[in-house]
C-alpha cells in the first residue's frame, strides 16, 4: 500500500468517540446558541443538531442564517480542556510511526484545538500540517473542493492518498476523488470503504510486514 499522503480526521477518529471531548463541545455549542440567539436550551440544542446535519457543522448554519462571527463561536466551543480527558497513547504513536507517507490532519475544528489534542495524545510529531476549518473560508467537510485543494497543496495524487475519518459522508467525497478510505467506527454494518476499524489503532494489522 504505497501511500504518499495520509489525511487523518481529528475528533472521534484519533481518540474514542465516547471519551467525552466532543460531548463537552456539544454542550458549549448549545450554550453559545442559547446566549447568542436568546433561545431556551431545548430549542438551541435542536438547532445545533439540525444545522450540523444540514451543513456538516453547526457553525455553517449559524453563519448563513444568523450572521454569527465564526471566530467567536470557534474559540468558545473548543475551550473544553481536552487534556483532562486524553492521555498519551503509545499504540497510536506506534501505528502512526508504522503508516507510510506524509501525515496531515484535516478537521472541522480549529488549529488550536487540534494542537491541544495531538499534544495530549503524544502524537503531534507525526503530523506535518494541520488543515482546519479556516483552510477554505470556514467551509466544512464534506467538501470536494476543499479536499481537492488539500491534495493539490500537498502535491499528492488521490490514488496514493489514504483518508481516515469517522464520518461516512466525508469518506464518500474522498472516494469520489479516487482516494483510498478508512472508516473509523465501531459500527460493523456493511460498508463501501477500503478499510474499516473500530478504533484507529486496529489499522496496524493491515500494515504488518
Amino acid at each position: 500500500m504505497p501511500f504518499s499522503l495520509i489525511v487523518v480526521d481529528l475528533d472521534n477518529t484519533l481518540y474514542a468517540a465516547d471519551n467525552g471531548v466532543f460531548a463537552r463541545m456539544d454542550k458549549r455549542m448549545t450554550a453559545f446558541i442559547c446566549h447568542a440567539l436568546d433561545m431556551g436550551h431545548v430549542e438551541a440544542d435542536a438547532l445545533r443538531v439540525r444545522y450540523w446535519r444540514q451543513y456538516g457543522t453547526t457553525l455553517r448554519g449559524l453563519v448563513l442564517h444568523h450572521g454569527i462571527e465564526p471566530e467567536d463561536f470557534l474559540h468558545d466551543v473548543h475551550d473544553v480542556n481536552a487534556h483532562e480527558l486524553l492521555c498519551e497513547n503509545v499504540q497510536l504513536d506506534a501505528l502512526l510511526d508504522q503508516l507510510p507517507g506524509r501525515k496531515v490532519i484535516h478537521t472541522n475544528g480549529i488549529y488550536e484545538h487540534a494542537e491541544r489534542v495531538l499534544h495530549a495524545l503524544g502524537v503531534r510529531h507525526h503530523f506535518e500540517k494541520i488543515y482546519d476549518i479556516r483552510y477554505n473560508k470556514y467551509l466544512p467537510k464534506p467538501c470536494a473542493t476543499t479536499l481537492k485543494m488539500l491534495l493539490n497543496d500537498e502535491g499528492a495524487l488521490p490514488a496514493r492518498t489514504l483518508v481516515l475519518d469517522d464520518m461516512q459522508e466525508n469518506l464518500a467525497v474522498a472516494k469520489e476523488l479516487g482516494a483510498q478510505t478508512c472508516w473509523v467506527s465501531a459500527d460493523q454494518s456493511q460498508h463501501d470503504w477500503d478499510y474499516q476499524v473500530a478504533v484507529i489503532e486496529e489499522l496496524a494489522a493491515h500494515f504488518k510486514s
